[in-house]
């Protein structure tokens, strides 16, 4: 019943920006985190930034700086905003949702929901 599907993904050159969306739907737990994440091809998934339901963020140091994660409660939809992005950063990119203590809320076993990702590619 509970559905996260993100948007926004595409190809872009170094030093671009792209913003991913991600609406959620059938969710109603009122303690939830929200979060991004990305694996690349031969590599571990990794937490690139999330939100509790007060609004703290976290993010990985390799993206700090340059990416900021906020949710709209109008419309329930998680944000990705992208900037300077480097080709490290190129993966596929899933929107997921659960509820955690603030210590997991950038590991991804810790989140309960998951839709299906978006391809983010940055090119040199």
């Amino acid at each position: 019943q509970v559905q996260l599907v993100e948007s926004g993904g595409g190809s872009v050159q170094s030093g671009g920006s792209l913003r991913l969306s991600c609406e959620v739907s059938g969710y109603t737990d009122s303690n939830y985190c929200m979060g991004w994440f990305r694996q690349a091809p031969g590599k571990e998934r990794e937490g690139v930034a999330a939100i509790d339901s007060g609004g703290s963020r976290a993010y990985a140091n390799s993206v700090k700086g340059r990416f900021t994660i906020s949710h709209d409660n109008a419309n329930n939809t998680l944000y990705l905003q992208m900037n300077s992005l480097k080709p490290e950063d190129t993966a596929m990119y899933y929107c997921a949702a659960g509820r955690q203590e603030w210590w997991l809320i950038l590991v991804g076993e810790s989140y309960q929901y998951w839709g299906q990702g978006t391809q983010v590619t940055v090119s040199s």
